[in-house]
């Protein structure tokens, strides 16, 4: 299953709104440097959807607010 992501790091605090089936909006604490707010993002998602980290892989958009994610 491919998802949408809009992310937004520094947020005061975290959060995951879903917009529509495959459309969501992430608050995370951590800053975008050296892939902290990626990571941070990998285990929300995990979390959020009860699987393991590594099975959820940025599919493009590693640098950008807007990206594309693949979870089996």
């Amino acid at each position: 299953m491919k998802i949408t992501v809009k992310i937004k790091p520094n947020s005061k605090k975290e959060e995951i709104k879903k917009i529509d089936g495959t459309n969501f909006f992430i608050a995370v604490k951590e800053p975008p440097i050296d892939g902290k707010a990626n990571k941070a993002l990998v285990k929300a998602l995990a979390k959020h959807f009860n699987i393991p980290s590594s099975a959820v892989r940025i599919a493009s958009g590693h640098t950008s607010k807007q990206k594309i994610i693949e979870i089996p």
